[in-house]
């Protein structure tokens, strides 16, 4: 009788287990019913799914088959049902898990050996899915046979060299980038396919989780310069690409994880949101066309955040914002993205839902990414709007020697550029792409940083300050003064963008005399034409004015003008295609000097206001420089303190401009074009860049008993300020209005009123 009960529990529970609903990795029996409804009733996924559908076909007749074709194999298989792609399938499996490693000669020949390299962790992931879609196909000793494979070829090799406390030898300050990602949370990937054959495998995925927020939170090394890994505002310093590649691998496990696992609770992990926002800053959209990317460092135009984002969505990540980025990322031939056209694309397309055709982000037009030295402006979230790029930050390993270097994207095209990169075997990677002469800087006699700063790293960085933007007008501070320390003492470049306009002012000053030249990269056409240089692909083009310390000669012949701005055409490497030479230009001075500003404006120049441009226009007086650019009916006026410059110490720097006083290092006024641009009470807004204080005619407009950056919109009426500055400042603001009550920084801040100064003097915290 006892023997009758044992055999009939052993026969339910082998019934029950035979008869258990598999948990598929992404494929699961809800994603095809979608994707199947898709086919029906959507005609891009349509074409798609013919498309894979086709290379699955011809992938059935090869004779032998790669790992990666198990995506398309796979993916048919589940959908039809059909056992010829399920065969072909098992046919990879059975060929890899054989094997004794999936590593190359290169990373073999190492000591100690890589055993558990990228190749092993790409390789896990393909032979994932194909054993996973096909899990019923196999027979029992099928699925053991090749998960104890998988176990010893794949999985042991990764942890061995990533994750054993007995065996492990890479860390975060050596590999803790995309490549630690990659390696430790596709042996978690693999470990989930097996989990039902490999009893350990399940507690293996489980552990690899945990290890997120350490490599999320790795905060950087001292002695070998490695910085940490991603920003506060959940950048990633290396490019747009491996932040893609990095997040991207640990985002399809988390995945994985949710489907197979799904009573395993994950971390919580709050920057998710803040990585998705920024791939939605860094890419410029563009109208009818794939969009194009920031390309510093190892980067690539073409290689967007669309998986991270997608991969986000599948896992609840629900924002208008994602729909939108998506709608716009979804096309193209970025390789590394989950892409339509893509079998994974395919599983993971979800059902978005539809967004009102004026559509835009709610999100503001500029970020700045402090830890890392990057900030992107733009003037509008639309189609082939204007955005600059600028980078002082980190150089190391993918990120190259290229602090203070700035990218401009216009109407639609990418115009002033990044010379971007090449396959690093080749030479010109190390000798030209990493180096700063491939990049949009200042170089003194030739020289950027030290050359060896993209293998060794940098001590002292560059760095982003006081990111200011108000619609119409944009501010950012770039300092490269650090990673240049060995020939300049001060490399500072500001940024001021008003309207259609962009100042770019770098503040120079070298250990002894020499000379400084302004390299500018492009594509498309660039010839110069009087005073401007103009930069053209196609129906885009901005016009580049060198303003100080001269212009270009307004005619004649180069010869006939020394004491003129010069330009020589010089030559290096297109992107990604190091055999084609490609032209950039160098903006020098005749003369050998320590000390310098080069000031330069950059004009978008549009449809709209081809016919009336920006009149642009250079005036000085005793110890400073002015710009003045008349615009869309108003005038700004652009003051360069050269007493604020470090030149002076302890002895301040107040200085008198045009009748306004104030020891501020820039200033810009702004008023109605047909106004008295001498009265106070005609002042529009006022942009105080490192100063404490403006005053006109007896009228103090703002005070401070500290140095601070701020903008103040409106002076004359209800005045808004953005402001940025020290704790608890007491701030005098001019207020003619006498409201008591102004906006800083979004909030609003009560404060006291003063009838004799007529300001408001109020706390900002």
């Amino acid at each position: 009788m006892e023997k009758k009960v044992t055999l009939m529990l052993i026969l339910i529970i082998s019934l029950t287990v035979s008869g258990q609903k598999r948990n598929y990795l992404f494929h699961t029996d809800e994603n095809i019913a979608r994707l199947k409804n898709q086919i029906d009733t959507d005609i891009e996924v349509n074409n798609a799914w013919k498309h894979q559908l086709e290379k699955a076909d011809n992938l059935v007749n090869k004779e032998r088959c790669g790992a990666s074709d198990c995506q398309e194999l796979g993916l048919a298989f589940r959908v039809t049902g059909d056992e010829k792609y399920a065969e072909a399938v098992k046919r990879i499996l059975l060929d890899y898990s054989a094997r004794k490693t999936w590593e190359g000669n290169d990373l073999l020949s190492r000591d100690p050996a890589w055993t558990g390299g990228l190749n092993t962790s790409h390789t896990g992931f393909y032979i994932s899915i194909g054993y996973d879609c096909i899990y019923d196909y196999l027979t029992k000793k099928e699925r053991s046979q090749i998960a104890e494979g998988l176990v010893k070829v794949c999985i042991n090799p990764l942890k061995n060299n990533w994750l054993d406390p007995q065996t492990s030898f890479h860390t975060f300050d050596t590999m803790g980038h995309n490549w630690w990602s990659a390696c430790v949370y596709m042996t978690g990937f693999t470990s989930l396919a097996i989990q039902n054959e490999i009893p350990e495998a399940k507690q293996w995925a489980i552990d690899i989780s945990k290890t997120i927020t350490e490599w999320l939170y790795y905060s950087g090394s001292v002695l070998q310069n490695k910085p940490r890994n991603f920003d506060r505002n959940g950048g990633f310093y290396e490019s747009i690409n491996y932040a893609a590649y990095g997040v991207s691998q640990y985002l399809l496990f988390r995945l994985a994880m949710n489907n197979v696992l799904p009573n395993v609770k994950q971390p919580d992990i709050s920057e998710l949101e803040k990585m998705a926002d920024f791939f939605i800053y860094t890419t410029y959209y563009v109208k009818d066309d794939i969009p194009k990317v920031v390309n510093f460092g190892d980067g690539n135009t073409k290689r967007t955040g669309n998986a991270c984002v997608l991969l986000l969505w599948n896992l609840g990540y629900h924002k208008d914002t994602y729909v939108w980025y998506l709608n716009k990322t979804m096309k193209g031939d970025n390789k590394e993205a989950i892409q339509l056209d893509s079998p994974n694309g395919l599983i993971l397309n979800p059902d978005l839902p539809e967004l009102s055709e004026n559509y835009t982000p709610d999100m503001d037009l500029s970020q700045i990414y402090e830890d890392m030295g990057w900030a992107t402006m733009r003037n509008s979230w639309g189609d082939n709007a204007s955005m600059v790029a600028v980078k002082s930050g980190l150089t190391w390993n993918h990120a190259h020697a290229d602090a203070g270097s700035f990218i401009v994207f216009h109407d639609g095209k990418y115009l002033i550029i990044d010379s971007g990169n090449s396959s690093y075997g080749n030479p010109l990677y190390t000798q030209f792409y990493c180096q700063s002469e491939a990049h949009n800087v200042v170089l003194f006699n030739g020289e950027g940083q030290d050359r060896g700063d993209p293998y060794f790293g940098v001590v002292n960085y560059g760095s982003l300050h006081n990111l200011v933007d108000t619609g119409d007008f944009k501010y950012l501070l770039a300092n490269a003064t650090g990673p240049y320390s060995h020939v300049l003492k001060r490399n500072y470049r500001n940024f001021i963008w008003v309207g259609e306009v962009l100042l770019v002012i770098d503040d120079l000053l070298a250990r002894e005399p020499g000379q400084f030249e302004w390299l500018l990269h492009y594509n498309g056409e660039s010839k110069r034409r009087g005073l401007d240089l103009s930069i053209k692909d196609g129906d885009a083009e901005v016009l580049v004015r060198p303003l100080y310390p001269e212009t270009f000669s307004d005619g004649g012949l180069p010869h006939d003008f020394p004491e003129k701005m010069r330009l020589e055409e010089k030559f290096g490497y297109e992107d990604h295609h190091p055999e084609n030479r490609k032209p950039y230009w160098s903006v020098s001075h005749f003369e050998k000097t320590a000390r310098t500003k080069f000031i330069s404006a950059i004009i978008f120049k549009s449809e709209s206001n081809k016919d009336k441009l920006p009149v642009i226009e250079r005036f000085q007086g005793n110890n400073y420089l002015g710009v003045r650019i008349t615009q869309q009916g108003k005038k700004t006026e652009v003051y360069l303190n050269l007493l604020a410059d470090g030149s002076i110490k302890h002895r301040n720097s107040v200085n008198e401009m045009n009748g306004w006083q104030t020891d501020a290092y820039l200033t810009a006024l702004t008023f109605d074009e047909k106004t008295d641009i001498s009265k106070v009470e005609n002042l529009k807004d006022c942009f105080i860049g490192h100063g404490s204080y403006l005053r006109k005619d007896d009228q103090v407009l703002v005070h401070a008993l500290s140095k601070y950056t701020a903008y103040f919109k409106d002076i004359n009426t209800k005045v808004n300020v953005i402001f940025q500055g020290q704790p608890e400042v007491y701030l005098n603001v001019y207020d003619p209005m006498k409201t008591k009550q102004i906006k800083v920084n979004g909030s609003w801040v009560t404060g006291l009123y003063n009838k004799e100064l007529k300001t408001i003097n109020l706390k900002v915290e």
